[in-house]
């Protein structure tokens, strides 16, 4: 297995290193703007999650496995003791790492995501992507017409074909389309945690105020995992929080990591 990445800068030579994990149908340049607003203190590495990016493609999609995954690129790279910051399903594999291997992490960052299942409609955003006929895609353009027919959100478009890259004189997906389809039932949930785990390092969830990913219900199970946390609401953000208002966002990271 190997994870895609880019180091972003090594901050003042006094911070900690962050490494941050994109959500579903992301890659890591989609935290290309935050790492750069934080490597002036810290050292920022931003993954492609394996099946998303430049990072390998695996047969099945378990939040076991991307947190093995994540693990062994923590420990590859020599990275034991950096803060780990996950986005939604960024978020959930960063929770199960944390949970299965905590001695790897100095403290946990969760954005817009609870450890609890979800009912989320994914598989019409898996089905809109394929549905687009790649061998009539002779411009981007092309790609994007077609998925209008599917996706009415020019921003969602925008997002999605950021996976869209040409190979010669063709184009083609660099997310794994099918793995993902058939993993989505384990990606909804979240692994089922024995009673006596917990996370007992510092954790923060980062959720968008105008997201209804991190309810209030979802509180008592946070707490439960993670008995040294706290969930900080981040106004005029929902569940894209980092987008819609990276400057607080940034803000609330420096205030966790800050000594």
């Amino acid at each position: 297995m190997t994870l895609a990445f880019t180091d972003t800068g090594n901050g003042d030579g006094n911070g900690e290193t962050l490494v941050i994990l994109h959500g579903l149908f992301g890659s890591g340049r989609n935290w290309a703007s935050i790492a750069r607003a934080l490597s002036d203190t810290y050292r920022v590495l931003t993954v492609d999650l394996p099946n998303h990016g430049a990072s390998s493609w695996t047969e099945t999609i378990t939040y076991e496995g991307l947190a093995q995954a994540t693990a062994n690129f923590l420990t590859e790279q020599g990275l034991q003791g950096a803060a780990l910051l996950g986005h939604s399903m960024g978020g959930k594999t960063a929770m199960t790492m944390a949970l299965k291997r905590p001695e790897l992490i100095s403290s946990l960052i969760v954005a817009d995501i609870a450890p609890v299942p979800y009912d989320h409609d994914n598989l019409a955003v898996i089905s809109a992507l394929d549905a687009v006929d790649l061998t009539t895609v002779k411009v981007r353009d092309d790609a994007e017409a077609q998925l209008a027919e599917h996706i009415s959100d020019r921003m969602m478009r925008a997002f999605l074909l950021q996976n869209l890259v040409r190979d010669g004189d063709h184009y083609e997906w660099r997310i794994n389309l099918a793995g993902l389809k058939a993993g989505l039932p384990n990606l909804h949930g979240f692994p089922v945690i024995p009673e006596e785990v917990r996370f007992e390092k510092p954790a923060i969830f980062i959720a968008g105020a105008e997201s209804d990913y991190v309810e209030p219900d979802h509180h008592e199970e946070i707490d439960r995992l993670f008995p040294n946390s706290s969930v900080v609401d981040l106004t005029n953000a929902g569940h894209w929080l980092h987008a819609d208002n990276p400057e607080a966002f940034v803000q609330t990271v420096r205030g966790f990591l800050a000594p």
